[in-house]
C-alpha cells in the first residue's frame, strides 16, 4: 500500500495513482475536471464541528490529533471502505486542500490508515 498526499490545487499526475479527496468541503475555486479525482469521501473527513474549531490552529495541532483519531475510532464504516480501497490500488493519493502541508486532516488520516491492523 503506497498512500501520497497531495494539495488540490497541485497539477494531477498519473503517478498520483488513485486520487480520493478527503475533504468535506469542495477546494475552492477547482472544477472537477481540474481536481481529477476518482472518488470524494467526505465522510472520512473531520466532523465540521471539529473542522471550525480547529481553524488550522497550530496551537491546536496536538489536540486536534487526539480528536480526529477519535473520531476515526468511532467511523469505522468509512475507515474500513478506505482501507480496502488503498489495498486495491497500488497507490492512493489523498487530496486535501489546506496550505500547511505539515498539519492537516489527510497527514493525519495517512498515518491512521498505514497503522491499522489489516
Amino acid at each position: 500500500m503506497d498512500i501520497r498526499l497531495k494539495r488540490a490545487y497541485t497539477a494531477p499526475s498519473p503517478a498520483d495513482g488513485y486520487r480520493i479527496l478527503v475533504e468535506r468541503l469542495w477546494p475552492r475555486g477547482l472544477t472537477k475536471a481540474r481536481l481529477a479525482i476518482d472518488l470524494w469521501l467526505k465522510e472520512i473527513a473531520p466532523s465540521p464541528e471539529l473542522r471550525k474549531w480547529f481553524a488550522h490552529d497550530p496551537a491546536k495541532w496536538t489536540e486536534f490529533i487526539e480528536r480526529y483519531r477519535l473520531e476515526l475510532d468511532q467511523n469505522r464504516v468509512v475507515v474500513d471502505e478506505l482501507k480496502r480501497i488503498t489495498e486495491q490500488h497500488d497507490v492512493v493519493t489523498f487530496v486535501y486542500a489546506a496550505s500547511d502541508t505539515e498539519r492537516n486532516s489527510a497527514r493525519l488520516l495517512k498515518d491512521y490508515i498505514e497503522e491499522s491492523p489489516s
